[in-house]
């Protein structure tokens, strides 16, 4: 091609530079340079020729084109000829200089393509930059600019230049007024300096090696006096930046001399600059320069001002420093890195100025001091050896400031002195005790209010990390931290440091262990600050019961007590080596919120009671006993860690054998407890509990003593009573004291305990509650103390329970003490459960009442009474959030009055005994509120299951309130709440088999009739009350089986009563009960019939409730066995909708399957003699007519309904199965759309959620049909049709042809059997007058095709015949619907298509023509039928059919709707796929023509279209025979799989050319076709597609195209109004470059 080919396709894109959209500008520009890839020249040339012609082009569109041409240029400047290259610098130089404006994205953009040029051209460039760089005349700014972008980008070519450039440049200095070109200048003066200073650093790369510095210092010499003496005086702060950055490179190129001269008044003149500009970057960027500058010639005149050098230094280092600023923080290195410069020249002087500024309280100058300090130790570390006692003892005062920024700077400073050695010199002690200290800060005072520092940069976290790192990776401090770090353990104050403390101190005993035994055993006499092993051991122990506070400091506390073994005690190694990591392992499978405190104690304490085993040791033992007791005051704000600490002392007296030890620490236990705390009388409490273990007389001894003490104190007289102790705090004291003697009394031997229990435990506990104050008992009201009393008092009667001696022990104060628990127990509030005290006492009283002697009746029946209304009066437990702990304490409160109740049930085991307990809890049964019924039940139940397990039966007696009992708990297995369900069905379980026992049975018999009623329970949690009553109904039936003749008629009359039951449901299980009663014994109440039914028809008069209505339902159900068609006919007749008692009538007609067959018959008959529906007229032109309903049918298809939805149905629906489903199905058909007569319309809105079934036509005929399919057994279908949606389309008119088919699917799958008869049943239907019944029938049959049961049942040439009948019917919906049978074969049968091919051929071909518009459904019907069947013909058949149907097929490829374009491109891909790869080359022609169409449609805006064609495309692959476009297919268009369009066009038009060249010029023929498709996505593909054809064609083949003809259609979709296709058009003619 020409160049002026080039210029064609150059020129639309160059013009198009002008779009609005940015996406598309961006595309122009990356085509423009793809032009320039191929034709660098040309295009250049072309870009130069545009812009010299479009003088008026607005300057962002021409910095457009000048940065493509840069870009362009910088790939290949080296292919560039003279010409082009003299063309465009000379375009670019006049573009750049075209306006005095300055600095313009334009002129910028210019100036860099000169740049660009220069990289491998300097001579010509630097020729036109020269001649307008002339002596005596102001060059345009950008030339000057220009001059200093060479001389970065290239150094060797420019560098040659500099001295004639610097020799014209100076004159200009003086010539410059304005500050602007002064600033241009200076920038060039900085950009030469650096060049040079890069030319002269790599001088053995150099083209001219004998350059020196001399060559330049003459000329900079005097640039410097003029930039410096009077350009830095300028007001203009850009100006004095400008010559501040050149006169940092500059000075490294002064004259030696110069600059020490120039010094004293240079650095005085930039530190000025700080004061004059905010951002202070490049000062400090100078500074830096000129500070190693005159370093580097050993200036003498630097040390005269550093003085003032330091001070503006460090004012600058004090600026704050904003995070989002990076010139502040590039500001602060670059000023550290000046502060290094003098550290190594001056470091004395430095630290002399420095040090002192320590001592100052702004916060701002000590942290800036402190970072000079941390960057001067690192950076000059050999300058500051002999200067650490200096800088260490400096540091006193920082120690001491509070500002967290201040603690922030310190820690990082005693991290530096700890990499260098600092910490070992004195006062380095300090320094690691700074550092604890700040690990010990809470984490919530971490940060100031309203700072914004991250918790990772906090002081705390900072201090952390920094104690882990100068622990573990500075290997010089480990004879620093050890064992000094241990003495921080123990103090208060460093608590919260303990797990990085802990931490630290494993890692250095650990390296200690390796170095060997003596450098790791610690010599604690040696070192004096030390805590001693008892008080390491107490405390790690102590902090270790809380695990997971301080970020895990059980783990660090107990692994540093594992390795500090051999310190502790030279016997526990082998002990701690197996039992410590169980305890880790213990921590590490939990988390803080699955541990259980209490568990995890136990579990510390066991470990603590083995060490004191393994040391055996008295003296080691109550030495470790007094740490403890010293320690105890520094747990007063931790009170989980002191009960804990309570708990080990206790254990270590218990060890100890030395009882004046144990009785001197337990009195100062006593003395010194803080008993206004009252979580420490819990701790102290365990404490004498443990001790009594082993010491129980000391432990009294020391508690009474204490006690009459401290009670002689308090009796001394009404007017001292408040002396000692005020009265709330005695109470706390006594509280204290009566928790001691509980848990002393819980742990105590019990050999020892019976004999001090009333004389020495209970007395002194009565003592200490109620005091006597002039003889008169004073009882405390303090609800603590009280709460106390009663948990001490349950701790002492569980213990006197639990002894041996129990049985034979007798217990004097038992009745004065079952008074005083009734009496706390009736003091508490009836409305609420806040304290456990009920749950407690009660728990204390059922100890009581097993121990002699027992209670009188009156006593009994007095608690039984009083602990019931205390709980069950309560109202029901919270549900809200946070209510967990007063569940649990509901839970807890129940087990106790069960416990309670047990208790007295198990001194009188008689049925008279059971009656009393139920007679107490009688009223609670039948209460109106449901959560009093449910605990009574609850406690019924528990109360039976006793009874039961522990009954002994010695003579066979009546069991003569069976009936009462059963009668009273039957009818609660259907009470509201599911729990009382549950409970009322295990009392009956337990009263069956008690009368089972009182018969003589033995008790480990299983009673198979009772034993059905477990199973039940499942039943009863169903809230269906079908279900619920069914259970019901089983329930009296086992009843019935097992009670005995004369209980009958009590049980019946309590059930009667049962009737006016609060709870309705457990009325309506009443009567189901009775019912089911008469059912199965009603020939045992001969004589008691007239009263029965009597007691009935009284009920059913007075109530019109459901529930008392089957009791007349089998009065009807002999009615109909007579009178079968009258009492149909009679029912029939009433209202619709049918109320709840006509139904129930109905269902009771279904009891006997005979009956029920002839039942369903007359209704069957009823229903298909009448019309389904009758048109009224309608006044509305173009409306249809409204169908209403006909009421008998309808009336007829509600009665089968209620009568089919009985089980005992089930016979006479399998017997009439055929006949019933087809007749329901075309009943469905013809009621889709119809209405209810007005009259009922009303009725069924009201009756809306009411009525048991739906009166709507089609939604009863529905339901009928669901009922039958369930009755028939035919469960699968009717779950099947439901999961996927069936019923309700079924129900309408869009989905009912859909709702058909789903229901013939799941016949077919789960009913197969039974389609011969059905299909029978509805063949015969087919003919039918009414159009929507063919529809549904055809419909049915042809999905039956489908399913392979068609051919299994040998049903396939019947159903073909039946729908081949139907090919000629008027209806389109049938002629379609006979297709889809036909093609489902394919589906169902496939073996079988190739024998009926030519019939199936045949259908669908005539299919394709059928209708007289182009959008016939069925021919979309056929297509779909023949896309099915094509690879299942023959191929011969096949054959004499392709080409038809791929014509016929062709044109819904561009199909205004989207099922007929997929639907013809999936069948073209199926009869690609057909022919095998060997098609005719007719046909392969079709093929041919539809490839451009199928991967222009991936870009279909419908999803199935772009779907149909990856499949189409993959099909087509295979009849091209190209191996290569087959394998691009494969990979890039799986199903699933995501689609980059412009990748797989790329990959697949390089094989598509390479193997079928010849085809270019038809493909992009095509494609241009879709340049104007009214869909953007493939409006765009076709562009895109043919510029990947071009680029992948050989050039050969290039004159298939017409070019002028693409260039056209390219220009005009340049203008679409597609921002997508344009791009896509400038993207292609980028690629088009290849005809060039």
């Amino acid at each position: 091609m020409t160049e002026s080919y080039v210029k064609k396709l150059s020129y639309p894109l160059l013009e198009a530079v002008t779009d609005k959209d940015p996406a598309v500008q961006e595309q122009v520009c990356r085509a423009l340079c793809s032009l320039g890839e191929v034709r660098p020249g040309e295009m250049l040339r072309a870009c130069e020729e545009f812009l010299r012609h479009r003088d008026k082009l607005a300057h962002p569109y021409r910095a457009m084109v000048l940065r493509v041409m840069e870009t362009v240029l910088s790939s290949h400047t080296c292919r560039l000829d003279k010409d082009t290259a003299s063309a465009v610098l000379l375009l670019a130089s006049s573009e750049m200089t075209k306006t005095k404006e300055l600095f313009s994205e334009w002129q910028q953009a210019a100036s860099s393509v000169l740049v660009a040029v220069g990289k491998h051209c300097i001579n010509p460039v630097m020729e036109e930059l020269l001649s307008q760089f002339q002596p005596g005349v102001l060059p345009h700014p950008l030339v000057l600019q220009t001059l200093a972008g060479l001389a970065v980008s290239n150094v060797f070519g420019t560098v040659p230049f500099l001295p004639s450039v610097l020799s014209t440049m100076l004159p200009m200095l003086g010539m410059a007024r304005q500050d602007t070109m002064r600033a241009v200048l200076c920038c060039a003066l900085q950009r030469f300096s650096e060049s040079a200073l890069e030319y002269l650093a790599n001088l053995d790369q150099a083209p001219d090696p004998t350059v020196r510095k001399d060559t330049f210092a003459a000329d900079l010499s005097s640039a410097y006096d003029i930039l410096f003496h009077h350009w830095l005086q300028s007001r203009e702060a850009k100006l004095r930046l400008a010559v501040v950055e050149a006169l940092g490179p500059m000075s490294h190129l002064l004259p030696g001399d110069k600059l020490e001269e120039q010094l004293p008044k240079l650095l005085p003149g930039v530190l000025a600059l700080y004061k004059k500009h905010a951002e202070a970057f490049h000062v400090s960027k100078s500074l830096g320069q000129i500070l190693e500058a005159a370093v580097s010639v050993g200036s003498r005149s630097l040390e005269v001002q550093l003085d003032t050098l330091l001070a503006a230094l460090h004012a600058q280092i004090c600026v704050p420093v904003e995070s989002s600023s990076p010139l502040v923080q590039s500001n602060q290195k670059e000023v550290l890195r000046c502060f290094t410069v003098l550290a190594c020249c001056s470091p004395d002087r430095l630290l002399a100025f420095l040090l002192p500024k320590l001592d100052t309280n702004n916060e701002r100058l000590r942290v800036g001091s402190l970072q000079i300090l941390r960057h001067v130790i690192n950076s000059a570390a050999a300058q500051m050896e002999a200067n650490k006692p200096f800088i260490l003892s400096s540091m006193r005062l920082p120690l001491l400031d509070t500002n967290n920024k201040v603690k922030r700077a310190v820690v990082q400073v005693i991290s530096a002195m700890a990499h260098h050695g600092y910490l070992e010199q004195p006062g380095g002690e300090a320094m690691i005790e700074y550092i604890v200290q700040q690990c010990a800060l809470p984490p919530e005072q971490e940060l100031d209010p309203g700072s914004a520092d991250a918790p990772a940069d906090s002081v705390r976290a900072v201090s952390v990390r920094t104690l882990y790192l100068v622990s573990t990776t500075v290997d010089r401090m480990s004879d620093v931290l050890w064992p000094h770090l241990l003495q921080f353990l123990t103090p208060v104050r460093f608590t919260g440091a303990l797990t990085p403390l802990c931490r630290s101190l494993v890692h250095l005993a650990l390296k200690r262990q390796e170095a060997g035994a003596d450098a790791f055993l610690i010599q604690f006499d040696a070192h004096v600050n030390l805590p001693s092993p008892y008080a390491i051991t107490t405390r790690l122990l102590a902090v270790s019961c809380n695990p997971y506070l301080g970020d895990g400091r059980g783990v660090a506390s107990l692994r540093l007590l594992h390795v500090l073994h051999p310190n502790i005690h030279p016997l526990l190694g082998q002990y701690w080596e197996s039992a410590v990591p169980l305890l880790l392992k213990h921590l590490d499978e939990h988390t803080e919120e699955t541990l259980s405190p209490k568990e995890w104690e136990a579990r510390l304490l066991m470990f603590l009671q083995d060490t004191l085993a393994v040391v055996s040791d008295n003296t080691w033992i109550c030495q470790l006993s007094l740490e403890m007791c010293k320690q105890l005051p520094c747990y007063n704000g931790a009170p989980r860690e002191k009960n804990f600490l309570y708990k080990c002392i206790g254990a270590t007296l218990r060890a100890a054998s030395s009882r004046e030890v144990v009785r001197k620490h337990l009195r100062e236990l006593l003395e010194t407890a803080r008993y206004q705390e009252e979580a420490e009388h819990e701790g102290l409490a365990c404490c004498f509990g443990i001790c009594a273990v082993s010491h129980l007389e000391d432990t009294l001894a020391q508690l009474e003593d204490f006690v009459r003490s401290d009670m002689s104190r308090k009796s001394i007289g009404i007017f001292n009573i408040f002396k000692d102790r005020s009265e709330s705090e005695a109470d706390r004291v006594r509280s204290a004291l009566v928790l001691c003697y509980g848990h002393v009394a819980s742990q105590a031997p019990r050999e020892l305990l019976l004999a001090k229990v009333e004389s020495d435990i209970l007395r002194n506990m009565f003592q200490v509650f109620s005091t006597k104050v002039l003889g008169i008992k004073i009882e405390s009201k303090d609800p603590t103390l009280k709460q106390c009393l009663v948990q001490g008092l349950c701790m002492v009667s569980q213990a006197i329970h639990s002894s041996v001696q129990a049985d034979s022990f007798q217990f004097s104060k038992k009745a004065e003490l079952v008074a005083q628990l009734m009496e706390f127990i009736r003091a508490e509030p009836p409305d609420s459960l806040r304290t456990p005290i009920r749950n407690t006492a009660m728990l204390t009283c059922a100890c009581l009442v097993s121990l002699e002697p027992a209670l009188e009746e009156q006593a009994q029946a007095d608690v039984v009474h009083g602990c019931l209304h205390s709980v069950m009066a309560l109202p029901p437990e919270p549900q809200e959030e946070g209510a967990d702990c007063q569940e649990l304490l509901y839970l807890d409160t129940m087990r106790a009055l069960e416990n309670l109740l047990t208790s007295l049930l198990r001194r009188n085991m008689t049925p008279q005994g059971l009656q009393v307990m139920v007679e107490h809890l009688s009223p609670w049964i039948k209460s109106p509120r449901a959560h009093e019924r449910a605990r009574a039940l609850t406690l019924s139940a528990s109360l039976l299951r006793y009874f039961l397990e522990h009954l002994r039966v010695s003579a066979l007696v009546p069991f003569h309130n069976l009936g009462l009992l059963v009668g009273l708990f039957s009818p609660r297995c259907a009470d509201l709440w599911p729990a009382s369900r549950q409970e009322a069905v295990d009392c009956v379980h337990s009263l069956l088999y008690l009368q089972l026992a009182y018969e003589g049975f033995s008790r480990d018999h299983q009673d198979d009739v009772a034993e059905q009623l477990p199973p039940l329970k499942d039943g009863l949690v169903h809230p269906d009350p079908a279900t619920l009553f069914h259970s019901c109904h089983s329930i009296a039936q086992i009843i019935a089986k097992r009670l005995p003749p004369d209980q009958l008629i009590s049980l019946l009359l309590t059930m009667f009563e049962g009737l006016g039951d609060p709870d309705k449901n457990c009325s309506r299980a009443a009567t189901v009960m009775i019912n089911c009663l008469l059912q199965e014994r009603g020939s045992a109440l001969l004589e008691k019939v007239p009263e029965i039914v009597s007691v009935l028809r009284c009920k059913l008069r007075e109530t019109q409730e459901e529930h008392v209505l089957p009791a007349a339902q089998h009065s009807v159900y002999l009615l109909a066995t007579q009178h079968c068609a009258a009492v149909v006919s009679s029912l029939l007749g009433s209202p619709l909708p049918f109320d709840s008692h006509t139904c129930a009538l109905w269902r009771a007609l279904a009891v006997e399957p005979s009956l029920s067959a002839q039942v369903l018959r007359l209704l069957l008959d009823k229903m298909s003699k009448d019309v389904p529906f009758k048109e009224s007229r309608t006044f509305l032109p173009g409306t249809a007519p409204d169908r209403v309903a006909t009421l008998l049918p309808l009336a007829a298809t509600c009665a089968l309904r209620e009568v089919v939805s009985a089980p005992a149905s089930a016979p006479a629906v399998l017997e009439l199965y055929p006949q019933l489903f087809a007749a329901l199905l075309l009943r469905v058909s013809s009621t889709v759309g119809v209405q209810l007569p007005r009259n009922l319309q009303a009725k069924e809105r009201r009756g809306a959620g009411t009525a048991p079934g739906s009166l709507e036509p089609c939604s009863s005929a529905v339901d009928a049909l669901r009922a039958v399919l369930l009755r028939a057994g035919s469960e699968d279908v009717e779950q099947c049709v439901e999961l996927e949606g069936g019923w309700a389309l079924l129900s309408a008119s869009a989905g009912h042809e859909e709702g058909v088919t789903r229901l013939a699917s799941a016949m077919a799958k789960h009913a197969g059997p039974r389609l011969p008869l059905v299909m029978k049943s509805l063949a015969c239907m087919q003919g039918s007058l009414y159009e929507v019944q063919r529809v549904t029938s055809t419909a049915f049959l042809a999905e039956l095709l489908r399913s392979s049961v068609a051919d299994d049942l040998t049903l396939l040439e019947s159903l073909l015949d039946s729908l081949a009948a139907r090919q000629q019917d008027p209806c389109a919906g049938v002629r379609r619907l006979v297709l889809r049978g036909m093609s489902n074969v394919a589906s169902g049968s496939p073996d079988k298509v190739r024998a009926h091919g030519p019939q199936l051929l045949t259908a669908m071909v005539g299919g394709l023509d059928d209708g007289d518009h182009a959008h016939s459904p069925v021919a979309l019907e056929a297509m779909a039928g023949l896309a099915r069947l094509v690879e299942l013909v023959e191929a011969r058949e096949l054959r004499a059919v392709l080409l038809h149907v791929a014509i016929r097929t062709r044109p819904f490829f561009d199909s205004d709707k989207t099922e007929f374009r997929t639907a013809s491109i999936r069948l073209f891909g199926h009869l690609n796929k057909a022919c095998h790869g060997a098609c005719e080359d007719v046909f392969l022609d079709q093929v041919v023509g539809g490839l451009a169409p199928l991967l222009l449609h991936l870009q279909d805006p419908q999803a199935p279209v772009a779907g149909a064609c990856r499949f189409a495309l993959r099909m087509c692959a295979r009849n091209l025979e190209c191996e290569e476009l087959e394998n691009v297919f494969r990979q890039h268009l799986q199903e699933g799989r995501g689609l980059h369009f412009g990748e797989f066009l790329n990959a697949a038009c390089r094989p598509l050319m390479r193997g079928f060249p010849d085809l270019l010029g038809r493909l992009v023929s095509t494609s241009l076709f879709y340049f104007k498709s009214s869909w953007e996505g493939v409006r765009a593909a076709a562009p895109m597609f043919t510029g990947f054809l071009v680029l992948h064609a050989e050039r050969e083949y290039l004159p298939q195209v017409d070019l002028e003809q693409l260039l056209a259609a390219l220009r005009l979709l340049l203008q679409d109004p597609a921002p997508r296709v344009r791009a896509s058009a400038a993207e292609t003619l980028g690629r088009l470059g290849k005809f060039a």
